[in-house]
């Protein structure tokens, strides 16, 4: 009983924590709101209560915006794992409600089967009308009661059927949402990956070309000491939906790590490669970065990009590791810049790797 109250009132003052909060900062009292300063009061959530802190000491408040794009970045995607069990869950209990109902169908089946047995031996055995009377209508009522089970069945597992179809559709979408970076909406690396060793398994076995392009975010670790975490998380969005808005169709984009991006280019040759990176590379230097909380115009932002070509017998590992190479020799050569493995620039890199 002890362990109980302690419980209690443990997490309520977590709640009168959270709840104080929201009162001295004068935010609206929201769920989305509350769960940031719960999880704040327990200190599980380390990188939350990191950029509430570092967002507190630089501006001495959090805005509307800083709440939401908190709670996206640090709580929205830990709900992956209590969705997909909570799914599980259903799909068992679901499954368990079936095998129950077939056993009860099974029983019924045994039952009326015996009926049957036992029947046709006391019709032979009749010797009278009533007799014979009495044992159909046993047999009309056990085939009634057997009809009805039936029924039950059929409607149930029809009912089984469409929350199955149901619980799928949500696996799927939680599947999907595994796969995809909560703050760009791009792939992930896990995403990444899985596609690249299908595409580069396809353009082996067809002959097709593919190219890859990695870039990295010029000067990433300047926006987040200068301005912080919160606006290198908007340098990242923004990053992300360049590349929605310009790579379209059958390729592939993911975030591939920190501030590191990827495009893998099925059916593109290299000179095609560096006209698609280089596009990306206007398309990102031409938006102008707006912190959301203040509306300070922060500049604009710029990425270096190494692009590689399928070679055959390359794998994976291969090809990343040539467009990382490009991908460096961009960054050593005054950033802002693409370069591929036909370039001198990239013989440098990887001699001085070798080196």
């Amino acid at each position: 009983m002890v362990k109980v109250l302690d419980e209690h009132e443990r997490t309520m003052a977590f709640a009168e924590v959270a709840l104080g909060q929201i009162r001295s900062l004068r935010q609206t009292a929201i769920p989305r709101n509350y769960e940031i300063w719960y999880v704040y009061a327990t200190g599980y959530n380390a990188p939350l209560n990191k950029i509430v802190n570092e967002t507190l000491a630089r501006s001495g408040k959090l805005t509307e915006a800083d709440l939401e794009q908190i709670y996206e970045t640090y709580l929205s995607h830990i709900k992956t794992t209590d969705r997909i069990d909570k799914v599980g869950a259903r799909v068992i209990g679901e499954i368990d409600d079936v095998m129950r109902v077939l056993g009860d169908a099974l029983g019924m089946t045994g039952s009326y089967d015996a009926s049957l047995s036992g029947a046709t031996a006391k019709l032979s055995a009749a010797k009278s009308r009533d007799q014979i009377k009495a044992i159909v209508e046993s047999l009309l009522r056990s085939t009634s009661e057997m009809r009805d089970t039936n029924k039950a069945l059929e409607d149930r597992l029809t009912l089984s059927k469409n929350e199955i179809s149901n619980l799928q559709q949500s696996l799927e979408a939680i599947r999907a949402e595994s796969l995809t970076d909560p703050l760009t909406g791009l792939g992930n690396r896990k995403y990444f990956d899985r596609m690249i060793g299908m595409a580069v398994q396809s353009a082996l076995a067809s002959g097709e070309p593919l190219s890859l392009l990695l870039f990295d975010i010029d000067h990433f670790k300047s926006f987040n000491d200068s301005y912080g975490h919160l606006t290198g998380d908007q340098v990242l969005r923004l990053v992300g939906l360049s590349l929605k808005q310009t790579i379209k169709g059958q390729d592939i984009t993911a975030r591939y790590g920190g501030e590191e991006f990827a495009v893998v280019l099925p059916n593109t040759a290299l000179r095609q490669a560096l006209t698609v990176a280089d596009h990306i590379r206007r398309a990102v230097m031409a938006k102008e970065l707006k912190k959301k909380s203040t509306g300070e115009i922060l500049g604009r932002v710029t990425i270096s990009v190494g692009v590689s070509m399928l070679k055959p017998g390359d794998d994976p590992d291969a090809l990343i590791e040539r467009a990382d190479a490009c991908l460096y020799a961009a960054k050593r050569n005054g950033r802002n810049r693409v370069i591929c493995e036909a370039d001198p620039e990239y013989a440098v890199e990887t001699h001085s790797r070798v080196a």
